[in-house]
C-alpha cells in the first residue's frame, strides 16, 4: 500500500475539482450549517440519494446547482465513474444523503474510494448524525461505542454480526426501519439477553421520542404504540466483568476435551473450537493443543 497524504487547501491553479461530503439536517432545517449552505451554492454539481428530497432542501435555502444528479445504491456502478469524470474536468461536486452525513450507511463511501483512487481531494463539511445524536442523550455509556448500521434480516446472519461485536464493552448503535424493529428486538433478546436499550425516533423533529428500558419492556411498549418512523437502536454493551463471569460460569465443570467438544457440537471445526476454548480459559491455542495430544 502506498501512503497518500491529502491537504485540503485549494490551489486555484489546479484543474481538478473537489468532492465535498456535505452533512444535511436529519429533520430540523435549522441544523443546516452556514458552511454547508455556502458549499452547496459554490458547487456546480450536487449528487443526492433522492433528488426529490434534496430539491426541497435546496429550494428552502435558495440553492440552484448547475446539475443535480441521482446517486444511490442501485445506480452507483454507472453514476460513480461519471461523477468522478466531471470532477477531474474541473467541476466541484457536493455529495449529500437524504439526511445526515453522506457515506454513513449509504453508497457515498464508494464514491469517496473512487475519488481517492483518482487523486481527488475529498473534503468533509460536518453536520448532524442520527446515531451520535441519539447516543449522547441515551443515558448509555459513551466512552466506547460501535456503529453497526442496519442489521441483517435473518436471525442467523444477525447472530454472526453480533458475535463480531462480542468483545465490545461499549454501546452498540444500529439503524432500523419501523416494520422490522419489533422482530429485531426479539432476535436481540434471544441472542444477547434482556439488556438495556434505547429506541430513538423522529430526532430533531416535532414528535422526537426516546423509549428507554430493557429489550423486553421496549417490545411490550411497541405492542401498544405501533412503530412509526426510522429508529436509532442503542444497546448497552456487556461489561468486562460480566463477560468474564459469563465465560467462567458454564465450562468450569468441563474437562478440556469436553470444552472443545462443546464447540465442535455447535458446528465449529477442531481448530476453531480449540481457539475458543483457549480464549475462554485464558490459555494460548498451543497450550490447548499440547494438552490434548
Amino acid at each position: 500500500m502506498t501512503l497518500k497524504v491529502q491537504k485540503s487547501y485549494v490551489d486555484s491553479s489546479e484543474d481538478s475539482g473537489n468532492l465535498y461530503l456535505v452533512g444535511t439536517p436529519i429533520g430540523n432545517l435549522d441544523d443546516m450549517t452556514f458552511r454547508a449552505i455556502n458549499t452547496l451554492k459554490q458547487c456546480e454539481i450536487i449528487a443526492a440519494e433522492d433528488t426529490r428530497q434534496t430539491r426541497k432542501l435546496l429550494t428552502h435555502f435558495d440553492i440552484t446547482p448547475s446539475m443535480l444528479f441521482s446517486y444511490h445504491e442501485h445506480n452507483k456502478a454507472a453514476s460513480g465513474p461519471e461523477l468522478i469524470r466531471y470532477i477531474i474536468e474541473g467541476k466541484n461536486l457536493a455529495l449529500v444523503s437524504d439526511a445526515g452525513l453522506p457515506a454513513i450507511s449509504d453508497p457515498g463511501s464508494d464514491l469517496v474510494q473512487l475519488a481517492i483512487e483518482a487523486g481527488i481531494r475529498v473534503i468533509p463539511i460536518p453536520g448532524p448524525n442520527a446515531a451520535l445524536s441519539a447516543l449522547i442523550v441515551s443515558g448509555l455509556p459513551t466512552e466506547r461505542f460501535t456503529f453497526g448500521g442496519f442489521l441483517p434480516r435473518e436471525k442467523k446472519d444477525m447472530r454472526k454480526v453480533l458475535e463480531a461485536f462480542d468483545e465490545s464493552n461499549g454501546t452498540l448503535l444500529f439503524y432500523e426501519s419501523p416494520h422490522r424493529i419489533r422482530k429485531t428486538l426479539s432476535h436481540l433478546e434471544e441472542i444477547l439477553g434482556d439488556r438495556p436499550v434505547v429506541l430513538a425516533r423522529e430526532l430533531t423533529k416535532r414528535h422526537e421520542e426516546f423509549a428507554r428500558g430493557s429489550i423486553r419492556e421496549c417490545i411490550e411498549w411497541l405492542e401498544e404504540h405501533p412503530p412509526l418512523g426510522e429508529y436509532c437502536l442503542l444497546v448497552d454493551g456487556i461489561k468486562a466483568h460480566e463477560r468474564k463471569a459469563e465465560r467462567e460460569a458454564w465450562w468450569q465443570q468441563l474437562s478440556l476435551e469436553e470444552h472443545v467438544a462443546h464447540y465442535e457440537s455447535e458446528g465449529l471445526g477442531r481448530k476453531d473450537a480449540m481457539k475458543k476454548t483457549a480464549t475462554d480459559r485464558g490459555l494460548t491455542k498451543r497450550d490447548v493443543y499440547n494438552a490434548l495430544l
